[in-house]
């Protein structure tokens, strides 16, 4: 059954907040990706760090500081009305906490065991929940004081995209009646310098789908939503200001499915065919009970790298045979790995919503030269806008590691507002 998106905080290369992060988005801008040294040895990378100030974080028992925790907090705050009330509505108890992660701490915690590696012992601040994977969920479960299902998802790249699955399934199946649910990650050297071992890593910005393509970009950020069966309102409540403030979309906003596969084809490289993609996309239509040809816009996972865009450009052909508008934002924001699926379909929220009040579509950013071994795409064209017929239905790719894939089908929903 379709679930509505009522609310949603996020951060990324792009800017921290929905406005800032749309203004950016449908604009093209790419100024976030930044060369930085001190990533990898003696090598400058291009990464796509949140810019500004993050919160400070509270002092809560067990959860030792980590700047994945900031960045989890920093869109929490953004929604943190819309939260409350669903707190005050259906209860602590009622709630459920599902989050997408593969680095957690893990940059604090390796600074701490370098430390180790050369005095011989652990720094006080030291704490090994920092790097544990069920930290992020843990943390805003604790924050909020909830006490309904908790739990993290690690599946690499589609970790976002299959929490927004689990929470679906959950609201579906009763177990709770609100979830917050999406994806963060942080920048950690692990990550950068694993990819770069495996020769992924682009340093200058990343080119998907052109024959010029070689490796991809890392990145951050958080995604989180306020999920339930329906679409809530959230009125302020007597006496108290900070409840005026609602940063929900306008037109509520529906998950209507997803698909999921697991092709197993190799530890790190895709399927070739890309039959696990196809599958993924397949039972994401059929989940939403519609066709290809009723799909506006496909966010491609478009990571830039030698197979994973000569896979998914066939996968895409075989689905949408007459062609879809489609684009990669991982030019603008990297490959935020375990946010990176909640971040996308946070892009196609925006897309739909009155963040995008001329009905732009993401732009697909790369040099034009297509290469011409794989299948040709419908690549967006900077200003290129939604068609007028309604309602509009976007498709976000994720796909990881060990072959995993999903898909996921967001739309506007008419219906009346709770």
């Amino acid at each position: 059954m379709p679930v509505y998106l009522n609310a949603l905080g996020l951060n990324c290369a792009l800017g921290q907040g929905k406005q800032a992060v749309a203004t950016a988005l449908f604009a093209g801008d790419s100024s976030g990706m930044q060369a930085q040294s001190g990533w990898v040895a003696e090598r400058a990378l291009t990464v796509g760090a949140v810019p500004g100030h993050l919160p400070e974080l509270p002092e809560l028992p067990g959860h030792p500081p980590s700047r994945n925790n900031q960045l989890l907090l920093a869109a929490a705050l953004e929604i943190e009305p819309e939260l409350r009330a669903a707190i005050t509505r259906f209860g602590a108890e009622r709630i459920a906490v599902v989050l997408g992660t593969s680095t957690s701490g893990i940059e604090e915690a390796s600074q701490s065991i370098a430390e180790y590696l050369k005095q011989g012992e652990l720094p006080e601040h030291y704490h090994y929940a920092q790097q544990e994977l069920a930290e992020p969920a843990n943390f805003l479960s604790d924050w909020l004081g909830l006490s309904g299902p908790c739990f993290s998802i690690s599946t690499a790249c589609t970790s976002g995209a299959r929490a927004l699955l689990s929470a679906q399934r959950l609201l579906n199946l009763g177990v709770c009646d609100a979830v917050i649910c999406g994806g963060v990650d942080s920048l950690c050297r692990l990550t950068l310098n694993g990819f770069t071992a495996l020769e992924a890593v682009s340093a200058e910005r990343c080119n998907p789908f052109s024959v010029n393509r070689h490796g991809i970009n890392i990145g951050e950020a958080a995604a989180l939503f306020l999920m339930t069966k329906e679409p809530m309102t959230i009125e302020a409540l007597p006496g108290s200001a900070a409840w005026s403030a609602v940063s929900r979309s306008a037109v509520p906003i529906a998950l209507l499915g997803g698909g999921a596969c697991s092709d197993a084809h190799h530890i790190s490289a895709p399927q070739p065919d890309g039959l696990g993609a196809q599958a993924a996309m397949r039972k994401a239509l059929a989940a939403a009970g519609i066709s290809a040809d009723q799909v506006d816009y496909l966010n491609l996972h478009g990571t830039a790298t030698t197979h994973n865009d000569a896979m998914e450009s066939q996968a895409v052909q075989a689905i949408f045979p007459s062609g879809v508008a489609c684009s990669s934002s991982k030019p603008m924001v990297g490959h935020t790995l375990g946010a990176a699926g909640a971040l996308e379909a946070a892009f196609c929220w925006l897309t739909l919503s009155e963040y995008n009040p001329e009905q732009l579509l993401p732009p697909h950013l790369w040099d034009g030269q297509a290469d011409l071994a794989l299948p040709a795409l419908n690549l967006v064209q900077p200003g290129t806008r939604l068609s007028n017929s309604r309602p509009h239905r976007l498709m976000s790719n994720s796909f990881a590691f060990g072959g995993n894939n999903i898909s996921l089908l967001l739309a506007e929903a008419p219906g009346e507002q709770l």
